[in-house]
């Protein structure tokens, strides 16, 4: 399975972003990204490392929403087995 994660990001040098999701920081890779580079505040969905899109910030949250309920419901099964 194929994950991707939303990123905001907060500076850019030449192909690197330094890119901010709840409070963890990750140098990304712009390469992908080419033909529409994203500015800074952007979001950007980071698979492997690569920013592989723009999307929204109701996205982004959104998102974080659905992981943040997959990670609880996993949490519950361990506690629960």
């Amino acid at each position: 399975m194929c994950l991707a994660i939303p990123m905001q990001i907060e500076s850019i040098d030449g192909f690197i972003a330094r890119c901010q999701a709840k409070g963890v920081w990750r140098d990304v890779s712009l390469f992908m990204m080419q033909d529409e580079p994203p500015a800074i505040g952007d979001f950007v969905m980071v698979h492997v490392g690569y920013a592989i899109q723009t999307i929204t910030e109701a996205d982004a949250r959104s998102t974080w929403e659905l992981l943040d309920q997959i990670l609880e419901g996993q949490a519950q099964e361990v506690g629960g087995a």
